[in-house]
């Protein structure tokens, strides 16, 4: 920990580390204490599915699965799909595009 000119130069720099890596609080971030799957596990395991960038996360309790699921639109283009994961087993259990009335 360095002071200069009465700044505390270590937060400083471990905020901007943070955010230069993205890290970021998503909906139903709670649950994740029952996941197996990690956030970052299930995101590289939607972009591997359907190619893109990610425009929202959620973790939900949702029918189908583990009953648990990552949720995550992805937009390529102008399309954007949604992909579940589910947080027990890694597995892909949506892949399509959006309605003209998403989730």
């Amino acid at each position: 920990m360095r002071t200069v000119n009465g700044i505390l130069w270590t937060g400083i720099v471990s905020i901007a580390l943070l955010s230069t890596v993205g890290v970021q609080a998503y909906t139903g971030s709670s649950l994740e204490k029952n996941a197996k799957v990690t956030m970052a596990q299930a995101r590289m395991i939607a972009l591997k599915a359907h190619p893109g960038k990610i425009t929202d996360a959620e973790l939900e309790k949702e029918n189908g699965g583990s009953g648990l699921r990552y949720s995550f639109d992805i937009l390529t283009g102008k399309t954007t799909h949604e992909v579940g994961v589910d947080a027990q087993t890694g597995n892909v259990l949506e892949n399509k595009a959006e309605g003209s009335h998403p989730d």
